[in-house]
């Protein structure tokens, strides 16, 4: 078929109304577009077959994750030219593909069909997660979805995650490694929670084991970890062995709504509160301020997004339901806050740390990139794409604003009064 690539970039450009941002180049070897930069690869014609079946974001996932569409060049610079589009233009890109009933979007995929080949379209990758059993954030349903996620290899985040094995956002300084910074993070925390020798700590959603070990080797602290994913489980249980630290920590394969053995002098929740959901986000609340005995603090470490107009117009992610958190919701800063404080919790203190995640996804996926055949060994083609994709999204996400992630400290206050936090607070951020 003669100038593919002209063909579909002409078709962007009429539905978007604007120039279209990147180089493309299709299966026929035929490319459009600025030249000098990096190119937009649609390697197979049934890419354009997901796309008339599924239009948007989910059709296009299922093409990358497939390899269908690539990308040639700086994958960050794809991104950011191509969200950046869309996002500035969220409204009319809505009115566009809005209604069947548009002349243009009529148009559109009859021109899509024409280049598409025959249909129907093939099936979703093997990767995608597409039977879920339960209720949306019943214990049945978490324990499939952090599975999903989580139980990919632990070798595989190794190599992404580094050394640290730690799995959220690092604190930065200037010149430090990826290790120094997660070390940092750790140590924060640490401080921001007032452990010291033989504070009873919980960390919910415990991860590889790496907050639970560094409270215990460096505050003495007495620490219960848990988490729905048993390789997890397995691997900090091996660490903690390693370090001689198996008579301070105790990692439990364990729902926290099922813990029941507080109250604890501390609790640190680091990215897990992502997986709760909104309709379950009071009872986390409320469970964790239960779990904690007067005076005793929470560190809740978790994702924001920016506020809808309509939040009821919310709707989570279309490719990092089906393939990276499925259930995963984000809600806005203001509504956590709310949502502690109406549990019973002082909140005293909240710090953004939204630039720091950007600079820790890029290690990501620099990680990830730079042993490329040996993470597609550890899991699947399918699987190191989908991360390479979501992480270095995530990464623009980040930069652009459009997500943030906030360290809330929060207090169990008693009823006399004192918090027990200090009148400067922000010393921890000072070197111990």
């Amino acid at each position: 078929m003669a100038d593919a690539a002209s063909r579909l970039t002409t078709l962007a450009e009429d539905l978007l109304g604007t120039p279209f941002p990147v180089r493309l180049r299709a299966w026929d070897g035929s490319e459009a577009g600025p030249e000098g930069g990096p190119v937009l690869i649609v390697r197979r014609r049934r890419a354009l077959r997901r796309l008339l079946w599924k239009p948007g974001e989910l059709g296009l996932a299922r093409a990358w994750v497939a390899g269908e569409v690539d990308v040639e060049g700086d994958l960050y610079e794809v991104l950011d030219r191509l969200t950046g589009l869309l996002w500035e233009r969220e409204e009319e890109t809505r009115s566009a593909l809005g209604s069947v009933r548009d002349p243009k979007l009529r148009a559109a995929a009859l021109a899509l069909l024409g280049l598409a080949g025959p249909l129907p379209p093939p099936p979703p990758p093997a990767e995608e997660l597409r039977r879920r059993s339960g209720s949306r954030h019943s214990k049945r349903r978490d324990k499939q979805a952090v599975s999903h996620h989580y139980d990919v290899g632990n070798d595989f985040y190794a190599l992404v995650l580094g050394p640290s094995m730690v799995y959220s956002c690092a604190y930065w300084t200037e010149g430090g490694t990826l290790e120094d910074a997660q070390r940092d993070k750790l140590d924060l925390i640490s401080r921001k929670l007032g452990l010291k020798e033989g504070v009873r700590l919980l960390d919910v959603g415990c991860g590889w084991g790496s907050m639970a070990i560094h409270a215990a080797r460096a505050y003495g602290a007495r620490v219960v970890g848990v988490t729905l994913s048993r390789e997890q489980a397995a691997y900090a249980r091996k660490r903690i062995a390693e370090e001689g630290l198996a008579d301070r920590i105790e990692i439990r394969v364990q729902d926290y709504r099922d813990v029941s053995d507080g109250p604890y002098d501390a609790i640190s929740s680091i990215g897990m509160a992502e997986h709760v959901g909104a309709v379950r986000y009071r009872e986390y609340a409320d469970t964790l301020y239960a779990l904690l005995k007067p005076g005793g603090r929470l560190l809740n470490h978790q994702i924001s997004r920016r506020p809808e107009p309509d939040e009821s117009a919310y709707r989570v992610d279309a490719f990092i339901d089906a393939y990276v958190f499925p259930d995963g919701e984000l809600a806005p800063m203001g509504r956590t806050l709310t949502l502690l404080e109406d549990a019973g919790f002082e909140v005293r203190d909240v710090e953004a740390l939204r630039e720091h995640y950007a600079l820790t996804l890029r290690r990501w996926v620099a990680n990830l990139e730079g042993d490329w055949a040996r993470a597609v060994r550890g899991t699947s083609p399918g699987r190191a794409r989908i991360w390479r994709l979501y992480m270095a999204a995530s990464a623009v996400s980040f930069e652009r604003n459009r997500i943030g992630v906030n360290q809330f400290l929060a207090v169990r206050t008693p009823v006399s009064g004192p918090s027990g936090v200090g009148l400067r607070p922000r010393v921890w951020n000072e070197a111990r």
